[in-house]
């Protein structure tokens, strides 16, 4: 019974550039789920401005992903976890620390702009980690690359080899649909959001197909398919799995056109709960006692309640409700008597979860990303760290009158993972360190909308946040007593040295050889 349960869930997060159509694809995903209830027809589009996945107002009004949003659903026997991550690269950090709960992933890519940047950085986490990847071509119509070319710029740019398991007849205003080579089935592109396409049980090798896309397009089809046996090996699990090939589809997403087909083949090959890495040993899902990891918190998911939510990996055996569980930082036993799974916001309680699904937590400050529940084994599960970020503000009060408001406000969004919270040691400052501009502009439209609380920001101009450790700690004091204007602590109360370019770092590290700089939060 365990290890069918476990066999059946499939948890796998969408990754993309924010241009490349994730949002609708996430959206297809769900309603072959039956998680977007619209009588027969697929309207979504006309019903709704913005996605699913995105419930925060800003993420409404700007039409961006600003935080990973948790979803499951069945479909067919399966239970899927979809974890949709935020595309734009202020966020990227939020993103990677997703990728550490995952089992596999889908990167979506424009078939008009092809591999960039932000995606880059994303399949060099999934490589580090051999997790296993899908590849969707989107936007296939509008006017896009050449099919070939695609392929080679994912093989170089991705460094994977790649095997297309559908190709796209032509493109734009010229789409005629896709051939499954999978199910060896033509689908015909109908050019509506309202209907799902249906499948062609054709034979390519006869004038069956030529009555159906046209001689031209026909012979054109059939010597591509030729070409494309000829080139890219036999599709194999076995080296998917691995994460050393990676199986391409093409579709349009928002027309709802090449999605059940891509969830179809998905759900087969995927891979169920796979073994986790923790710093003591490697722990098997199909092991009879629950372990999980906190890889998200979520502050304010419920605006009425003003919660926070610990969203917690199942790495092996099964969770059961109102069962004590060692919180190993703390050393303490745990009871939850209402954990949650997640459609975006909306949220249901669960009696019991296992290895692969994704339970949200109540949190009131227990938690922090990384943390280990267990059935009393002390266990460290190895996350993604914090990155040292690249711009600084100081963050000031704007209305004196809401001082507990906004120190919560920065609490609670600094546990999320939003940004870094540190404390200059010489004026006793707090100083918000992000990756990019957008961060910041979250940030105070959270702290006004959720918690009520002004902030002003105000310039600070510092080249690299490090964290600083030493085995002399004469060398330590004495750089911290040289360096006290640029010393500041974190969260856990760690030093940290604000370098205001990159020549005064450089000659710190030269003067003071016992003295570790570190550029992540783990070492």
């Amino acid at each position: 019974m365990a290890n069918q349960e476990i066999a059946r869930r499939r948890t796998f997060a969408i990754i993309a550039h924010p241009d490349a159509g994730k949002t609708s694809l996430t959206e297809k995903l769900l309603l072959f789920g039956g998680q977007i209830q619209v009588a027969g027809a697929v309207k979504s589009n006309k019903i709704r401005k913005t996605a699913t996945s995105d419930w925060m107002d800003i993420e409404k009004q700007r039409g961006i992903s600003v935080t990973t949003s948790v979803m499951e659903f069945d479909y067919h026997d399966y239970k899927i976890n979809i974890l949709d991550t935020p595309g734009h690269q202020d966020f990227a950090e939020d993103t990677y620390r997703t990728l550490t709960a995952v089992d596999s992933v889908i990167i979506v890519v424009d078939g008009a702009k092809g591999v960039e940047t932000q995606t880059r950085k994303l399949m060099e986490v999934c490589r580090m980690r051999n997790t296993p990847v899908i590849i969707f071509v989107n936007k296939m119509d509008r006017e896009a690359k050449d099919p070939f070319d695609l392929l080679d710029e994912l093989e170089e740019e991705l460094v994977i080899n790649v095997r297309p398991l559908t190709w796209p007849i032509e493109s734009g205003p010229r789409f005629k649909g896709v051939y499954n080579i999978y199910e060896q089935k033509l689908n015909l592109f109908q050019p509506s959001k309202q209907v799902v396409t249906k499948k062609v049980e054709v034979d390519i090798h006869t004038e069956d197909l030529d009555n159906h896309i046209g001689t031209p397009l026909a012979e054109k089809l059939r010597s591509e398919l030729e070409l494309i046996d000829g080139v890219y090996p036999e599709f194999n699990v076995d080296d998917y799995l691995k994460g050393e090939l990676a199986p391409v589809f093409f579709g349009s997403a928002l027309n709802n056109f090449g999605v059940q087909e891509l969830l179809d083949c998905f759900v087969e090959i995927a891979p169920s709960p796979r073994p986790v890495q923790a710093e003591e040993r490697e722990v098997q899902p199909e092991e009879p006692k629950f372990t999980g990891f906190v890889f998200k918190i979520t502050a304010n998911i419920d605006p009425n309640h003003r919660s926070c939510v610990a969203f917690c990996k199942v790495c092996s055996g099964k969770f059961t409700r109102n069962t004590p569980y060692l919180h190993v930082r703390h050393n303490k036993t745990m009871r939850f008597s209402s954990p949650t799974q997640f459609m975006a916001q909306r949220k249901t309680t669960v009696d019991e979860a296992w290895a692969g699904d994704i339970i949200g937590l109540p949190d009131n400050g227990t938690f922090k990303i990384g943390d280990t529940l267990t059935e009393g084994e002390l266990l460290h599960f190895k996350g993604l760290p914090s990155f040292s970020p690249e711009m600084f503000k100081y963050i000031e009060n704007a209305d004196p009158m809401k001082t507990k408001q906004l120190n919560k406000g920065i609490d609670q969004l600094m546990d999320e993972g939003v940004a870094q919270l540190f404390v200059n040691q010489f004026n006793g400052r707090k100083i918000i360190g992000t990756v990019g501009q957008l961060q910041f502009e979250v940030i105070q439209y959270r702290l006004e909308n959720e918690y009520n609380a002004k902030c002003r920001w105000e310039p600070l101009s510092l080249y690299k946040a490090c964290w600083i450790e030493s085995d002399d700690p004469a060398e330590l004091e004495a750089f911290k007593k040289r360096k006290y204007q640029y010393m500041a602590k974190d969260r856990d109360g760690r030093d940290v040295f604000l370098a205001d370019s990159g020549y005064v770092l450089q000659m710190a590290q030269m003067d003071f050889k016992h003295i570790k700089f570190h550029f992540t939060s783990e070492f």
